[in-house]
Parts: structure tokens; C-alpha cells; sequence
């Protein structure tokens, strides 16, 4: 390194790291998601008729698409929670917090799972964000690209980057988990938007979420380069109102330089050409998460 602090030639840029010392998380997800009208979804029949349009597209595409992987296989069900302050701190600052936790023949069964994510459209604003929680047990960090279509046209793709931790949620001996102080205590990355504050989460828009997820079968575009595909429905607890459903899949990689160019090459030629295939179920401009903090009024402002 020169004595001004710049790189020498030849030499390679220092690794980034978060402040403990530990490496900055990599993308090693791509998921493309395409958001559909809730209206669309009358019953489990209509997860089967998207699949079809699925179908259609990646034979046009070239794409190995293989729905028997997924025959037999009945919906999922799980409850989604949204938590935020009254006034969407957490959304505006381009933060999610949601619970969730999977039914089974109309029984709850495991723990409830925590989802704490950090989105935005730069990839290094969102890598640079630590969303490690402090927490005695186990969690798993996702750090993903996801590519979205654009907001106002059908054909194109925009990309958001979300950095996520999972882990199960044990509420054992929390005074308040719904606390700034709490919050902040597991989540060190809120500090900067709750210190200061005795805000507490509630529920957003006092919606509970009910996702109703029908998996599809398989990608393949060549290379390797393999996708399990999925369908769902979001609706509102109570009054079943449906908000908006997707498609989605999603791909696991270890290196970005290790993806064959020709195989990304098919599936953004695949993921274009299904918006236009399927413009009669597409609903532009917003995400799952948008749909829940816009119902009762015009949503916050937020990276999305």
C-alpha cells in the first residue's frame, strides 16, 4: 500500500469487514419473484393454472421445467406477522421484522420463526448492514439478490438486494419483546433508529397474514443451474381478503463467478418472457410486504 493509503499496482483491495472483525456476508441466493393479483387465486386450482403458463414459457425458453417433483405434494400454510412502531420506522429505514410459523392439517407445529431483513438496491449499502442478532441460540443468515420486474412496465428486471437472519423465536425470560430496548438489544443494527425512543412493535396494520404456498416443480436452465419453482397467495386472516399472490424461485450458489453465463443468459431471457405471457395475472409496483403496510392508506416510503 502506498504511504497516501491507496492501493499499490498490483496489489488487492483489503477484505471489508464488520466491526468485530468478521467478513462481510456474500449474496449467494438469486431469487426471482414476480407478484401476482390476489384475485387471481380462487382456490388450489389456480396454483396449477399459473403452472401452466410456466409450462408454456420454458418450452418457448428452452427451459427443463419438471412439475412431477412436486406431484402429490399438498399446499403450505403459514401465518405471517408483520412487527413495526406505529409510525413504520423499521419499513422506512428499509427494515423488515415478521414471525412466522408453518400449520399443519389446521395446527400450528414447530417454533415460531423470526425474519429480520435489511433491503435496499445497492448491493453494498446492504452487505455493509450487520443484521447478526445477539441471541444465545442458532441463526442463519441469507443474503440474497432478488430480481424483481419494473415497477411501471412489463419485460424488464430491477434488482433489490435483501439481507436476511432466521432463527426460531424463544420469548422465555424477555421482559418486553416488543421494547426499543429489547429490539435494540437483539438486533444492534436498530440501534441507530430506536435508540432514544420508548417505541414499542405492534402488529402492522393489525393484519395477520395467512400464505398459502403451492410448490411447482423445477427449473433447470442448463449448467447446473437449478430451481425449485412455487406459487402463493397472501390473505388476511379473519376476512380472507386477497392481497397479492407470487411466483418464485430461487437459485444456491456458493461463488457468482461460478454460475455459466449462457444458463443466467436462459433464465433472465425466461424471466422476462413470463411477464409478458402472464401480464393478465401481473401486478406491478409492489412486493408482499408494500401489500400489507398499504392497507389502510398510502403506504411509507421505503427502498422497495
Amino acid at each position: 500500500m502506498a504511504e497516501d493509503g491507496t492501493q499499490s499496482p498490483g496489489s488487492t483491495a483489503p477484505e471489508r469487514l464488520y466491526a468485530d472483525g468478521h467478513p462481510l456476508d456474500d449474496v449467494h441466493y438469486i431469487e426471482s419473484k414476480i407478484i401476482l393479483s390476489g384475485l387471481r387465486f380462487t382456490s388450489v386450482q389456480s396454483f396449477f393454472e399459473f403452472a401452466k403458463i410456466v409450462a408454456r414459457v420454458a418450452k418457448r425458453c428452452e427451459v427443463d421445467f419438471e412439475p412431477h417433483t412436486a406431484k402429490g405434494v399438498r399446499p403450505q400454510i403459514r401465518e405471517v406477522l408483520f412487527l413495526d412502531t406505529q409510525d413504520f420506522l423499521l419499513y422506512n429505514h428499509s427494515f423488515i421484522l415478521r414471525r412466522r410459523i408453518m400449520y399443519e392439517d389446521g395446527f400450528p407445529v414447530g417454533n415460531p420463526e423470526i425474519v429480520f431483513k435489511f433491503r435496499h438496491p445497492d448491493r453494498d449499502t446492504a452487505a455493509a448492514l450487520d443484521v447478526r442478532p445477539q441471541i444465545p441460540g442458532d441463526y442463519r443468515i441469507k443474503f440474497k439478490e432478488e430480481a424483481l420486474p419494473l415497477k411501471d412496465r412489463l419485460g424488464g428486471v430491477r434488482a433489490l438486494f435483501s439481507h436476511n437472519v432466521e432463527f426460531e423465536y424463544h420469548p422465555r425470560g424477555v421482559m418486553d419483546p416488543t421494547a426499543a430496548s429489547t429490539l435494540i438489544h437483539v438486533f444492534p443494527a436498530l440501534g441507530p433508529v430506536l435508540s432514544g425512543t420508548r417505541k414499542h412493535v405492534q402488529l402492522v396494520n393489525r393484519t395477520a397474514v395467512e400464505e398459502v404456498l403451492q410448490q411447482l416443480g423445477m427449473l433447470d436452465f442448463g449448467k447446473g443451474l437449478i430451481a425449485p419453482c412455487n406459487v402463493s397467495v397472501w390473505r388476511t386472516r379473519g376476512d380472507q381478503n386477497q392481497l397479492v399472490g407470487e411466483f418464485s424461485y430461487q437459485v444456491r450458489f456458493l461463488k457468482r463467478e461460478d454460475l455459466n453465463a449462457k444458463a443466467l443468459q436462459r433464465a433472465d431471457t425466461f424471466f422476462r418472457a413470463l411477464q409478458e405471457e402472464a401480464k393478465d395475472w401481473i401486478s406491478l409496483g409492489t412486493t408482499k410486504t408494500g401489500a400489507v403496510y398499504r392497507l389502510k392508506g398510502n403506504p411509507p416510503q421505503s427502498h422497495e
